[in-house]
Order: structure tokens, then C-alpha cells, then sequence
């Protein structure tokens, strides 16, 4: 529902060239009179699983500060909203190289125009760890999905990784494993608030340069984000710890398909690198949609 306040929030659908596709994120371009209580509540009214607030700017730098807040806490870091609040700027400051001081630490978001006039943003994630999944998290993960261990591909073993804030990785045995979601809201927040993971980042490998995804939220209070550019950041550093990357590559997830949301997000991960490199469109969500 829309906001009722007299702060401006932008609408923009993330990781899509379509405003009915992607993720929908809300963007502050002016939040200096703002404090916590007031964000929280604005992106509670919004809506969406975040709403990206931006606290200082100095254009001439371009360098700006960027809290996130999902509709029931602030969040360290989020890509999709970071796409989107890039876009917005570059498409009223211009396009190039943006500076984003976040609670995760610095990101720099470059932004060029499209032919078809469509912003697309890359940023470079702060430096991306992956750690094996303990049995303990593991098997209440599972419970709380409904799962069990012959639903996960052996290849692609239980991890949680980091990239601003930290995901629980688990890979799909097949497409059809992935497609059937239907988790315990209660019991996966609840699994999610004890361990500090902010998505359980489901995928299901097509090719070594294509994945599906899908990203159970409900510690945002959202049943599933249709783009997590934080996730799929955290998944190159996964890729690169477990030897799945041997030369400079670019893979391709597709997200939100099984939701009505289809997106589409490109990462580019150098196993000679720990920062990976999230790219994606982003377009206005019209107020008739919103």
C-alpha cells in the first residue's frame, strides 16, 4: 500500500527490464531528516522486502550513505535495492561510477545506459567467505523447508556464505525439488534469526554458467525475494571457494520464475578475487502498479 508520509519513496523493479518482473525495491533518494524508528516504518508501509534510504550524499563525489530496511528490521546489505537506488541516480545525476558507504562496508556501483535507455548497474561486493554448513544448522534448515538430504545435490554441498551479510547456500537435486516450495514461515525465520543468515539461497544448476535460484526471506517478513543481487554475490564466493571457478567467469542465475517475477542477474567471479561483481537493470515501477 502506499506510504502515508511526505517523504518521496521511488518505486523501482530490480534485476528486470520489465517493472512487473524482477524485485520490487523502494528507494529514498532523501532520508537526512529520518531516523531508524521512521525508516523502519516507511519501508513497513511500502511494503516490499526493502526499501534503501539515503542518509548522506555528496554528488560531486558521488558518494552517498545507503541503509536498507526490509518492512520488519534494517539489513546490512542489499543488492537489489542497491541496483535500484543506482539506477535512480544515474538516471538524474548521470551515468558512471557510484560511491555507496553501507553497514556492510563501501561498494562501488558502475552504471551505463542501454541502447533501449534502460540503466544497468554492476556493483562490486565487499570480499565474499563460504564456510561448510554444520550438521546442526543444516538439519533444521531442512526440517523447516520440508526437505531432506536426497532433495540437495551432492555436488553442491550445504554452505554459508558471506557477502555483506551471510546466506545459507543449498542446491536442489532437481529443477521440479526447487520449484516445490512450500516452507514453515515460522520455523525457517526462527532457524534464520538464531544462526544470523539473512536468505536461504535455494539453487538448482543448469550448467556450469546458469543457475536457477530462489530466496526464502521470511526474517524480513517476505515469503521469497524474486532477485537477491546480496545472495548472488555471496554464491560467486561459494563458487570460488569450492574450486568451481578456474578462470575469470560470468554466470547467469534466473530468479523469481517460479513466483511470477522472473529476473534475470549476472555475476562475475575471479577465483584470483574475493569480491564478486553482481550486474543487473532496473526501471521505474509505475503508480498505478505500485
Amino acid at each position: 500500500m502506499a506510504p502515508t508520509t511526505a517523504t518521496e519513496v521511488l518505486r523501482y523493479a530490480a534485476f528486470t527490464p520489465d517493472p512487473a518482473g524482477g524485485n520490487p525495491a523502494g528507494v529514498v533518494l532523501d532520508a537526512t531528516g529520518l531516523d531508524e524508528r521512521r525508516m523502519l516504518e516507511i519501508a513497513a508501509e511500502v511494503g516490499y522486502s526493502e526499501t534503501a534510504f539515503l542518509t548522506e550524499r555528496d554528488e560531486a563525489r558521488r558518494r552517498f550513505t545507503v541503509r536498507y530496511f526490509s518492512p520488519l528490521a534494517e539489513v546490512a546489505f542489499c543488492g537489489h535495492a542497491t541496483v535500484a537506488t543506482a539506477v535512480a541516480l544515474a538516471e538524474r545525476i548521470g551515468t558512471g561510477e557510484l560511491l555507496f558507504d553501507t553497514p556492510a562496508g563501501e561498494i562501488r556501483v558502475d552504471t551505463v545506459a542501454g541502447q533501449d535507455g534502460t540503466v544497468r548497474a554492476t556493483l562490486t561486493s565487499v570480499p565474499t567467505r563460504s564456510r561448510p554448513a554444520g550438521a546442526d544448522e543444516l538439519d533444521a534448515a531442512l526440517a523447516a523447508l520440508r526437505w531432506d538430504a536426497a532433495d540437495l545435490d551432492p555436488a553442491l554441498p550445504p554452505h554459508v556464505s558471506f557477502a555483506g551479510n551471510d546466506h545459507l547456500i543449498l542446491a536442489a537435486a532437481s529443477r521440479a525439488r526447487l520449484a516445490d516450495l512450500d516452507y514453515d514461515f515460522d520455523a525457517l525465520a526462527a532457524v534464520m534469526r538464531t544462526h544470523g543468515w539473512t536468505t536461504v539461497h535455494l539453487v538448482r544448476r543448469e550448467n556450469d554458467g546458469s543457475y536457477h535460484a530462489r530466496d526464502p526471506f521470511p526474517v524480513g517478513g517476505v515469503v521469497e525475494d524474486p532477485a537477491t543481487g546480496a545472495a548472488a554475490a555471496a554464491f560467486g564466493g561459494y563458487l570460488r571457494t569450492l574450486g568451481l571457478v578456474t578462470a575469470p567467469s560470468m554466470i547467469t542465475l534466473r530468479q523469481g520464475e517460479d513466483m511470477g517475477r522472473p529476473s534475470d542477474l549476472t555475476i562475475e567471479v575471479d577465483p584470483d578475487e574475493t569480491v564478486v561483481r553482481v550486474t543487473g537493470r532496473a526501471v521505474p515501477i509505475p503508480a498505478s502498479a505500485s
